[in-house]
């Protein structure tokens, strides 16, 4: 297999902005195209997206100058090249960008590249993507592991015009035995909760990801509006279903102080870590992400210390999917779970090797979609591939989200006896 021709252009992601869509062609005329996301409530040392920053097109936001790095700087390098070399082809893009952030090409040109180099391999060998990914998983033993669905199924902050300080609400199905229970499990709960919503003459309107946004009075109130609509549905709280939460706290950190407006509190990092816990001590939260600000190391590494083998503690804006920042969180104990996000690297090679550092340091992984999404389907894929147990990519609706639950259901069904569903990797406390 060679590469022959490489095309890309401007398409629109769930928030109705621009982003990119890369077609790489084989020389047999095997072809593959991906699709890059974009996130609202973006860490500081993520990779740069490139936008034209020209006011006369989608508001500034147009993607043409990273397209056209594809088609006069990317492709050049790629052409002729075995598209199954997946370190050396992103391995040459990242030299040429030849900045630390990808700034120059963009990280959306590189990633789009990337992602479509794997999947094009992997049609041209006539392999899903989850098998063809899985040669590059060290750690694979023949077994594929379907992850436990994070569902978003209440949204605040960012996504959601701060109806609420905390920026996710999420359910995670710990009852269930199969990828369709899991997914059965969260649609009806979140029907449940439509309807709770509308008996309580709360909106139903949602978010950037699905997730309901009514205009509650706290932060707390959604939690109790969410049990009973589990009870509603028929569901046992800690036993078939657990909360978890993205309060993605860097939004609402400034001069030192979290500023909780639903509460109407300034609090020091120690304050809010009290305010976590408590909440935890009336609702089966089992996992917190991002619950202290990008750069407040010491606060992340006492809360992990609190957790220990409990609570799994994720690092979001924390890590930003970013080697280098891993290695320092490692180090420190600031975590032990990291979000893994690949638009915020920018290349499949430098995400799997993050992947894969975690597993080696005893931290989990759990792959994630952006608040700006599109169809595809890719890290439905990446999370069985590398068996990371667990994958968050929002509420059962809106279709760029029931895409990769659809996908995972998909091969759950094509794997058979080769595949099972994960278990939560944290003890819980019922």
């Amino acid at each position: 297999m060679k590469i022959s021709d490489i095309k890309a252009w401007e398409i629109i992601d769930s928030r109705g902005n621009p982003t990119i869509a890369t077609k790489v062609i084989l020389d047999d005329d095997t072809s593959a195209t991906a699709m890059v996301p974009s996130g609202a409530s973006t860490g500081t040392y993520e990779a740069v997206e490139l936008r034209d920053q020209d006011s006369n097109r989608y508001m500034g936001k147009g993607v043409l100058k990273a397209i056209k790095n594809i088609e006069e700087k990317i492709k050049p390098l790629l052409i002729g090249l075995d598209p199954s070399l997946q370190e050396e082809i992103d391995t040459l893009m990242i030299k040429a960008d030849n900045t630390e952030n990808k700034g120059n090409f963009g990280a959306n040109a590189i990633l789009a590249v990337s992602l479509a180099v794997a999947k094009a391999a992997a049609k041209g060998l006539n392999m899903p993507l989850y098998r063809y990914l899985a040669k590059f998983n060290p750690n694979f033993n023949g077994t594929f592991l379907l992850p436990l669905p994070m569902m978003n199924i209440a949204n605040g902050g960012r996504h959601a015009n701060w109806s609420t300080d905390i920026q996710e609400y999420m359910i995670i199905p710990i009852g269930a035995q199969s990828m369709k229970e899991a997914v059965r499990f969260c649609a009806e709960i979140y029907q449940s909760l439509k309807t709770t919503l509308k008996d309580k003459k709360y909106s139903t309107t949602v978010g950037d990801e699905g997730g309901f946004a009514p205009n509650v009075e706290s932060n707390e109130e959604i939690f109790t509006l969410i049990s009973e609509a589990v009870e509603k549905a028929g569901y046992v709280l800690g036993k078939d279903i657990a909360f978890a939460i993205d309060a993605a706290a860097s939004e609402f950190y400034k001069n030192n102080i979290y500023e909780l407006k639903k509460e109407g509190k300034e609090l020091s990092g120690e304050e809010l870590a009290d305010f976590y816990k408590k909440l935890m001590e009336k609702y089966p939260i089992i996992s917190l992400e991002d619950v202290f600000a990008e750069d407040d190391w010491d606060n992340f590494k006492n809360f992990t210390i609190f957790s220990k083998d409990k609570y799994q503690v994720v690092g979001d804006d924390l890590f930003v999917t970013n080697i280098e920042r891993l290695k320092k969180g490692i180090e420190e104990g600031s975590a032990n779970s990291i979000l893994i996000k690949f638009n915020q690297i920018g290349t499949l090679t430098e995400t799997i090797k993050t992947i894969l550092l975690a597993k080696e340091n005893g931290l989990t992984s759990v792959i994630s979609h952006r608040s700006g999404e599109t169809e595809d389907t890719f890290i439905a894929d990446l999370a069985v591939a590398f068996s990371t147990g667990q994958i968050k990519t929002g509420a059962p609706a809106r279709s760029e989200r029931t895409a990769k639950y659809n996908r995972l259901l998909e091969i759950e069904n094509e794997a058979g006896s080769e595949v099972e569903l994960a278990e939560f990797p944290f003890k819980i406390n019922n």
